[in-house]
C-alpha cells in the first residue's frame, strides 16, 4: 500500500504531534470486568451478544457509581466452561484492593455489592492477591486499539498468562497500544510487545516505567501529569517513593503537594487547551479537538 493510500490513524498522528502521554489516564476508581468472549462492538456494553438488558443496566450501574465496567477475555485461552470470571477492583492509590469469583450466569453480576465494596467491605467476591495487565484491544471502538493492542496482548500472554486479559475501551485510542495495570489503576501507552514486557517487569519489581506511564487512575489528570514531572525530576521509579498529600485548583493551574522520602513538595502545572492544537484525537472522529496539555511550572520542595 502507497503512502498516500494508507488509512489514517490516531496513534500515528498523536505520536507525530510529539503529544506527551502524562496526564492523559482516565479519572476512575471503581472498576467492574465480566468475562465474555466477545464479539463487543463498539459500545461493548451495549453492542456484545450480552443477556437482554444486562448491558443497559452496567451502563447504568457504571453511571451511578462512576466506574469504569469492561468486558475482559484471554487471548490466547478459551473460558474453562464451568462459569465466567469476574472482578471487582478499587484503584485507591494507597490500598488498591481486588476481588474474583467464577459466575454461572453474566447476570449474577449485578448482584455485586459494589457500595460495600467501595467503602473498604466485601462486593461478594474473594479477595485476589495479585495484578491485572489489561489491555485494550477493542478494535471496533478504534482502529488502534486493535492493531496495536493484539500483538501486545500476544506477547504479555506468552510472558504473564495468568495476569493477561483483553479489554473493551478503557480511553485514550490515540496511545494505543494501551495498558492498565489493576488493582493500581496505572495506565501505560504507546506501547509495542517489547515495552510492554519491560512494563510489566518492573511494574511486579514495583517499579514504574515513566516513558510510557499515562498516570494514575485514581488522581484527576492534572494531578497525574504533576506526579510525573516529579518523579522525572527526582528519578523516583519506586511505585511508594512518591505520596500524595494534597491538591488544590485555582483557574487553569493545579498544585498537587507529595511527600518523597520524608520531603514534601509541591509542583504545579498548567493545563490548556489551545484551539491551535485542534486535531482528530479518535480513528472515528469526525472534528477535531483541542489537545489537551499539562505543563509544569514549578516543582518546590518545602523547608
Amino acid at each position: 500500500m502507497t503512502p498516500q493510500h494508507r488509512a489514517w490513524r490516531c496513534a500515528a498522528e498523536s505520536l507525530l504531534r510529539d503529544e506527551p502521554v502524562a496526564g492523559t489516564a482516565t479519572h476512575v476508581r471503581t472498576w467492574l470486568l465480566l468475562e465474555h468472549v466477545g464479539p463487543w462492538g463498539d459500545d461493548a456494553l451495549l453492542d456484545a451478544r450480552l443477556p437482554d438488558g444486562l448491558g443497559a443496566a452496567l451502563k447504568q450501574q457504571a453511571k451511578a457509581y462512576r466506574a469504569k465496567i469492561l468486558l475482559i477475555r484471554r487471548f490466547s485461552s478459551k473460558p474453562d466452561g464451568d462459569g465466567v470470571r469476574v472482578f471487582a477492583a478499587y484503584a485507591d492509590a494507597a490500598r488498591p484492593r481486588i476481588e474474583t469469583g467464577v459466575l454461572g450466569d453474566e447476570r449474577e453480576v449485578l448482584d455485586l455489592d459494589l457500595t460495600a465494596f467501595r467503602e473498604g467491605g466485601s462486593s461478594g467476591l474473594t479477595a485476589y492477591d495479585g495484578s491485572l495487565f489489561c489491555v485494550c484491544t477493542n478494535g471496533r471502538h478504534d482502529a488502534c486499539c486493535a492493531e496495536r493492542g493484539r500483538p501486545v496482548a500476544k506477547a504479555l500472554d506468552a510472558a504473564h498468562a495468568e495476569e493477561t486479559w483483553e479489554v473493551s475501551h478503557i480511553g485514550g485510542d490515540r496511545f494505543a497500544a494501551n495498558l492498565v495495570v489493576l488493582p493500581h489503576g496505572l495506565y501505560y501507552g504507546r506501547l509495542d510487545p517489547v515495552s510492554s514486557i519491560a512494563v510489566a517487569g518492573a511494574h511486579l519489581a514495583g517499579e514504574l516505567d515513566l516513558d510510557h506511564l499515562r498516570g494514575r487512575a485514581s488522581y484527576p489528570m492534572a494531578v497525574q501529569a504533576a506526579e510525573v514531572e516529579l518523579r522525572r525530576e527526582l528519578g523516583a521509579t519506586r511505585e511508594d517513593d512518591v505520596v500524595l498529600l494534597g491538591q488544590s485548583r485555582d483557574g487553569d493551574v493545579t498544585t498537587a503537594t507529595f511527600g518523597v522520602a520524608g520531603g514534601r513538595y509541591d509542583v504545579a502545572v498548567r493545563t490548556t487547551h489551545d484551539p491551535a492544537s485542534a486535531a482528530r484525537l479518535t480513528c472515528k472522529a469526525q472534528r477535531d479537538n483541542p489537545v489537551p496539555r499539562h505543563d509544569l511550572l514549578s516543582a518546590v520542595r518545602r523547608a
